[in-house]
């Protein structure tokens, strides 16, 4: 009699399943745990780089700490360095100071930038390349751009005095970007505008480019105008885009430091003194350490609370 053997086949448990059980362990060590493991050293680095210095400038902003004076004992102020801050009238000038060149570099960035935006979505030929050309400036480091401009404004060997004086028929010798009262202001937002331009142009470039092209054959069926088509759908598509870019542009040029120093280092006088410069002179060469931490912390609220405001408009436009 023959004897039938069965063998019978293990069904193999589905990975997937495997996988996302908590009980599902690699080396002892549990999902949870291993995913610990890997962002305690971020975790780390961020307390240790940002939030333990934000308390503790929250710390010093309530008390009379100067830096230069480490071994007088510190005593607490309470609100008396926030009270004396927003009492001040150089800081208010200060604010002003810095809300106009925020505002009109931003709005010549935008402008230009969004222009630039529109000529190489056409992408004629050569485009590549004057793309590459546009984008030089803002590679370079505020540094040497600041430097690079200061030696162009000199009134007497500078390239810009004698450019201008060659358009108008005046002397090159007889006005200064830089020293002129009326003119040094804008002479932060003309190099602004020239270093950050590619910027806005590039995030302009990618809205252009995420707009499906059968929305414009849609409205080319439809026998839409140029400027109806700029209005209806380019505008209103690539606004997220725009706003964004102001975005990142504001918070840049609220705490811009670097290129105003290089350029006027606040002057002539007081007169292009931007908040960032006044926070730098109280803390390094006034040493009010408690001072200028309090106006550090009003001006991060400041940026704070205005770019949260931003960010929730900016997400109804783009749910629209």
């Amino acid at each position: 009699m023959a004897t039938s053997i069965e063998i019978s086949e293990a069904v193999p448990v589905p990975m997937a399943s495997a996988a996302s059980a908590l009980t599902f362990r690699l080396g002892g060590m549990s999902d949870r745990a291993i995913a610990w493991l890997f962002i305690t050293p971020t975790i780390v680095l961020l307390l240790a780089i940002n939030i333990f210095p934000l308390l503790w400038t929250l710390y010093m902003s309530f008390t009379n700490y100067k830096a230069n004076m480490g071994w007088v004992k510190y005593r607490s102020v309470g609100i008396d360095n926030y009270v004396d801050i927003l009492t001040d009238s150089d800081i208010w000038t200060a604010m002003q100071t810095t809300a106009h060149f925020v505002f009109w570099s931003i709005l010549f960035e935008v402008m230009l930038g969004f222009g630039l935006a529109l000529l190489i979505n056409r992408k004629f030929r050569g485009h590549s390349l004057w793309t590459t050309v546009i984008l030089l400036p803002m590679m370079l480091s505020p540094a040497v751009v600041g430097n690079f401009w200061t030696f162009l404004f000199q009134p007497q060997i500078g390239l810009f005095n004698y450019i201008v004086g060659f358009l108008s028929g005046a002397d090159p010798a007889s006005f200064q970007m830089i020293g002129d009262v009326k003119l040094a202001p804008w002479t932060i937002v003309l190099v602004d505008t020239w270093m950050w331009t590619p910027y806005v142009m590039l995030i302009c470039l990618a809205g252009l480019r995420s707009i499906p092209d059968s929305i414009y054959e849609a409205a080319e069926v439809d026998r839409a105008s140029s400027w109806r088509r700029f209005w209806s759908i380019t505008l209103p598509m690539v606004m997220p885009f725009l706003m964004l870019a102001v975005l990142f542009r504001a918070i840049e040029n609220f705490k811009m430091f670097d290129m105003v120093n290089l350029l006027t280092n606040g002057g002539p006088g007081s007169l292009t003194e931007t908040v960032s410069i006044t926070l730098k002179r109280a803390a390094f060469e006034k040493w009010q350490t408690g001072w200028s931490s309090a106006l550090a912390i009003i001006l991060f609220l400041t940026v704070f609370g205005a770019a949260n405001i931003y960010v929730k408009v900016l997400n109804k436009v783009k749910q629209r």
